[in-house]
């Protein structure tokens, strides 16, 4: 009886695809992500709807960025996944002496390993920082710019030319600074 009723769930859901225009199927991080077109959710949103109950269904708009339609609890259940991941990740780090730590952190981000020995301790600091909040905030771009700061330090830090630039005194009195304002 259970095999019935699955396939008779999957010739209902067949006809529901066949019923929108043809979409494409990517696969992405744990699961399928089926897209349609803005039209079409305008056109059917009951169909759509049921197709967001099997997965994540992308929205693609001509006038801007694809939007993603996910189910409530999927969200739920991702965000409550991510900060306990983020509160495990940055307990671990922060019992770990920093130099520990820092070895860790360079597995995964082979530039730090060009940072200075008291500059990576402190990318170790800043990193377990902006895990815990980008994940109590829901906002991941807390981590991302993190990233993206301490990248280019190490960048830096692999022109030894730059490095020596930067480091050393200013012997030109390059005039008044500019208010922030502009005036």
């Amino acid at each position: 009886m259970a095999e019935a009723t699955m396939t008779g769930v999957a010739a209902v859901n067949v006809r529901r695809r066949a019923h929108l225009a043809k979409t494409s199927e990517k696969v992405q991080t744990g699961g399928v992500t089926t897209e349609v077109q803005w039209s079409e959710l305008q056109r059917d949103p009951k169909s759509v709807a049921a197709l967001a109950d099997q997965g994540d269904v992308r929205v693609r708009r001509r006038d801007g960025v694809p939007l993603l339609l996910v189910r409530e609890d999927t969200a739920v259940s991702a965000a409550d996944g991510a900060v306990s991941a983020a509160r495990a990740l940055r307990n671990a780090l922060a019992h770990l002496p920093g130099e520990a730590a820092a070895d860790v952190l360079v597995e995964e981000f082979p530039w730090a390993d060009l940072l200075p020995v008291a500059d990576r301790v402190q990318f170790v600091a800043d990193f377990i920082r902006a895990v815990g909040a980008s994940a109590e905030l829901g906002r991941w771009s807390v981590l991302a710019q993190v990233l993206v700061e301490w990248r280019a330090t190490a960048a830096v830090y692999a022109d030894p030319v730059l490095v020596g630039e930067l480091s050393g005194p200013l012997e030109d009195d390059l005039g008044p600074v500019p208010a922030p304002n502009g005036s």
